[in-house]
Order: structure tokens, then C-alpha cells, then sequence
């Protein structure tokens, strides 16, 4: 696909949402990070933001408390992230069980990725959830709730072909799921055929691009290679020469980020979630460009909310 071109119309703003990522702080600096950058989206109202969760539990603690800080002291609404790695069915229902009684009602469903990282090879716990369907349908026993899933426009590096990956989404939909979340991607002609293979297949959710402002072009590069998303040769050319170069290299992520989710409107495209890698900078950046305000007061969330 060419490079994105930069249009906008006037209105285009109050058609679109946008939801944000943000992964639980490892310490108390990076925690203090994660609420400056919470504090600075909030005024944009996104649909919902969501908290990512570790395998095995590894950042279960963390993810909780961030969960209820974000529901107790903002007006947010949070989806907690659920994996099936490492962990048992009866761990798995606790968390989901505990989740709810917070009073969370939206929650992200994934297999995950290896605790050894992602090309691991995934093992499923002997007691545990298999992969994504069975744990969309965990969540379906224990109440009504929205969930997303993943999905992937250039398939799962684990999947032999699309019609299995698409199956695999299938399977999450008749199970409950409410939209999917792509993989991100830098090829917009990609997502849309990918579109095109699920709605053929009879998938009828929404399917909300993920979007990642490149925050470092080197460490972007090497992590897509290793989850098989394809990096465009004019995307690499837009970051040539500005690994020392920190501001142009923000400006230019910016930019190029805008440009994607301008293009992807211009196809239909209204829903966008972004990896905020739990900075504001560019995410904020990138919603003003492409026509999103911050709210100049809101209401904050009630302390009972999270009875």
C-alpha cells in the first residue's frame, strides 16, 4: 500500500472513538507515569481503556489496582485484560469472579502469549482455558458482559492458514464475544481484506484496528518481526535518520499515525484502539489531529463503584 496522505473533514471528530491500552506499573515511577498519562486521556473520552494482564498472573496484583483506581477515581470505564496462560480454570473464575464484584463489566479475553515471550512455544495449562473461545465462554457463565478479543489482520504467527485463524475468531464470536481488537498494523489494504475474509465468514462484530504510535522505530521494527506484521519500506524511510533525534521522531510518529486512522475513516472505519505503551504524548497528539477535543470538565466516578 502507498503512504497514508493527511485529509480531514471538519466533523470527522465527532464520529469517531477511540479506546486506550495501558499495561500495569512495575514500580512506583512507573506508576506515577501511568496516572500523569491516565489524567492526561481522560478529557477525551474514550469508549473505554483497558488494562493489560500477565501471563500466569504475573502482574495480577498490579492490574487489579489499577482496574479500581481507574474506577474509583476517574470517570473511565475499564476493561480488564484475561489470559489463559499458567493458569487453572478454577484461577481463572476466581479472577473473573473477583473482577466483577469490583464492579467491572468489560473485559478483554485473550490465550496470551508464552511466559517465555511471544514465539515461545504455547502450552496450555493441564486444568486451564485452551485458547480464547473457551475463555469468552467462562466469562459468558458468570454474567452478561462485553468482551473483546483479538484479532489478527496478517494472521496469528501460530496459525497455518486464515481459515483457521478466522475459525478460531468464529469460535470467540459464538461464544460471546462483542467486537475483536486487531493486532497492529501498518498496512491499511491488509486490514481491510481481512475485513473482508470475516464478514465473508459470516463474522459480524466489529473489528476495531489497533493502532501504535511508534514511539521507537528500532524497537517497533524488531517486535513486529517477531508477531509478523509487516513494515512497510515508506514507513521505515519516514524514520530514517532520527534514532538520535527524538522530537522529529515524536513529530513524525504523530503524523504518521493521524494519517492511518484519517485513512482508515475514509474506508468506513470509526472505532480505534491505541497501544499507548502508557504515555499520553503521542496518543493525546494524535486524537487532536484527527479532530477529538478534550472535554473541558467531567464527572468524576463514584467512590461506590467499586462496591
Amino acid at each position: 500500500m502507498s503512504q497514508f496522505r493527511l485529509s480531514r473533514r471538519p466533523d470527522i471528530g465527532d464520529k469517531i472513538r477511540v479506546s486506550f491500552e495501558f499495561f500495569p506499573p512495575k514500580t512506583d515511577e512507573m506508576e506515577a507515569r501511568l496516572w500523569e498519562t491516565v489524567q492526561r486521556l481522560e478529557p477525551l473520552r474514550p469508549s473505554f481503556v483497558s488494562v493489560t494482564y500477565g501471563a500466569g498472573g504475573s502482574t495480577r496484583e498490579r492490574t487489579t489496582r489499577t482496574v479500581k483506581r481507574i474506577l474509583t477515581e476517574t470517570s473511565l470505564t475499564p476493561a480488564a485484560h484475561l489470559t489463559c496462560v499458567d493458569a487453572s480454570r478454577a484461577q481463572s473464575d476466581a479472577v473473573i469472579a473477583g473482577f466483577a464484584a469490583m464492579g467491572v463489566r468489560r473485559f478483554v479475553a485473550l490465550r496470551g502469549d508464552p511466559a517465555e515471550g511471544v514465539g515461545a512455544c504455547y502450552r496450555p495449562h493441564a486444568q486451564g482455558y485452551a485458547n480464547g473461545a473457551e475463555l469468552v465462554a467462562a466469562l459468558a457463565s458468570h454474567g452478561q458482559f462485553d468482551v473483546s478479543v483479538s484479532a489478527y489482520p496478517e494472521k496469528h504467527p501460530e496459525s497455518p492458514d486464515f481459515a483457521t485463524d478466522i475459525e478460531m475468531l468464529k469460535r470467540k464470536v459464538d461464544n460471546g464475544a462483542t467486537r475483536a481488537i486487531t493486532q497492529f498494523f501498518f498496512d491499511n489494504d491488509l486490514y481491510e481484506r481481512y475485513v473482508e475474509r470475516v464478514r465473508r465468514a459470516g463474522i459480524y462484530i466489529p473489528i476495531v484496528p489497533g493502532i501504535l504510535p511508534v514511539h521507537n522505530f528500532a524497537a517497533v521494527a524488531n517486535f513486529a518481526g517477531r508477531c509478523g506484521t509487516h513494515v512497510p519500506a515508506w514507513l521505515a524511510e519516514r524514520f530514517d535518520g532520527l534514532g538520535s533525534d527524538p522530537q522529529t521522531h515524536a513529530l513524525v510518529a504523530a503524523a504518521v499515525a493521524a494519517e492511518q486512522v484519517l485513512d482508515l475513516v475514509e474506508r468506513g472505519v470509526d472505532d480505534f484502539h491505541f497501544y499507548t505503551m502508557n504515555r499520553a504524548d503521542l496518543a493525546f497528539a494524535i486524537c487532536h489531529m484527527i479532530g477529538i477535543r478534550a472535554a473541558q470538565e467531567l464527572p468524576r466516578a463514584a467512590t461506590s463503584a467499586a462496591a
